[in-house]
């Protein structure tokens, strides 16, 4: 590591906040799935700026987006009709047979405002509860930490928001016992990412769909991470049978820029008037210019690709997994959007692939290895990883 480098991450240490774990590369340029330091060293990315980057890096529709949209305007407010939102908004209900949507920066700001959705129709409705569920992440900001149970992002930082039940995932008697006439909404992540990589089983599906013709609540899928196109699908809840009410979406729709989306039924249309929500910089033009390129890219073709190499894919971890059942518990997920359950803490074969492999991975929920490259690698690169992986795990059997 070259002096420069190590005196910039020095620098880093006293400037910034120390809320990151960062790993000890200097990014000097990038482009597919390859990153380049600042030493000259090259890695292959196997975690996509946290499932953001779905068409990898520079890819040269989105440049060009950038570019075309740059010099027309960066930002005007939503004081003015824009056809770069426009544009990227028909073709997302196209997409996603939803009717209306409301855009964001963020799944955070995407999670919130569909709080505010489901609590505002359900004062019309006389309920106030909304139910999540333990491993789930919803962001960073006090109403979603509200409805998560992992005391690292919450210790010491409350109190929460009131009429927030958290039960657990996959739970379908307690799920039975919690929900009532008072309950606004569920929501839930159909593939947990930070919790882990866990889907939610087809019986729990069964019972919320149940229990909502029942009760009459609304369903929230957070698909910040698993929606647009990382399963193979454009939803992760399309694995399932179950329609939500509202989506919230955001990472890997903006291509590589913040954006974030709700998306509702149009029974929920009349919920919200002007004024009731409302945002600066959601949907920015320059981002819902490379957001239409990313849907444009997975409906010409690269959901199917996702959707076989990740079959492929975890062929692959499926085979690796016999060789090391001791340290490998689980094969998880679907599509990009994969996991490894570990017998140790997946931080240290995370260093171990980076440093000996120049190989980008991800450790979520302590044991887990996450997996969520590029939706645009192919079976050359997914078997690079597979053997990289399985060089780190051979050290340490």
């Amino acid at each position: 590591m070259q002096i420069s480098t190590r005196l910039q991450m020095e620098k880093d240490k006293v400037t910034f906040f120390q809320t990151y774990n960062r790993l000890p590369i200097l990014i000097d340029k990038a482009e597919g799935n390859l990153i380049w330091d600042k030493d000259g060293s090259c890695y292959h990315d196997f975690l996509a700026g946290i499932a953001v980057n779905a068409l990898g890096y520079s890819h040269p529709r989105i440049l060009d987006a950038i570019e075309k949209q740059s010099h027309r305007y960066l930002h005007v407010s939503n004081y003015f009709y824009q056809d770069a939102q426009l544009n990227f908004a028909v073709k997302l209900k196209e997409i996603s047979g939803y009717d209306r949507v409301f855009l964001a920066n963020s799944g955070t700001e995407a999670n919130e405002g569909a709080i505010k959705l489901c609590r505002k129709w359900g004062f019309e409705h006389n309920k106030t509860e909304i139910i999540a569920f333990s491993g789930g992440f919803h962001g960073r900001t006090y109403g979603v930490l509200s409805l998560m149970d992992k005391p690292k992002y919450k210790e010491n930082m409350g109190p929460w928001l009131d009429n927030m039940t958290i039960i657990p995932f996959n739970d379908s008697k307690e799920l039975e016992k919690t929900i009532s006439e008072k309950t606004a909404g569920v929501i839930l992540e159909f593939i947990q990412g930070e919790g882990g990589i866990n889907e939610v089983s087809s019986e729990f599906i069964e019972t919320l769909n149940k229990l909502k013709e029942q009760y009459n609540f609304l369903i929230i899928a957070d698909e910040v991470q698993a929606g647009a196109g990382r399963t193979g699908k454009f939803f992760g809840f399309q694995h399932q049978d179950v329609t939500p009410d509202i989506v919230t979406m955001a990472k890997g729709v903006g291509g590589g820029l913040p954006l974030g989306a709700i998306l509702a039924k149009e029974y929920l249309s009349p919920i919200w008037s002007k004024g009731t929500h409302g945002t600066t910089y959601g949907g920015n033009a320059l981002a819902c210019a490379t957001g239409l390129v990313v849907l444009e890219e997975l409906e010409n073709g690269l959901m199917e690709k996702v959707h076989k190499n990740g079959i492929y894919f975890k062929e692959r971890l499926n085979e690796l997994q016999k060789l090391f059942p001791d340290q490998i518990l689980e094969v998880r997920g679907r599509g990009f959007m994969l996991g490894l359950l570990l017998n140790f803490e997946a931080s240290n074969l995370v260093q171990d692939m980076l440093k000996n492999c120049n190989v980008i991975t991800n450790a979520t929920s302590g044991n887990v290895l996450r997996i969520v490259p590029p939706l645009i690698i192919d079976l050359e690169e997914i078997d690079l990883f597979v053997e990289s992986l399985k060089s780190c795990l051979s050290k340490q059997k």
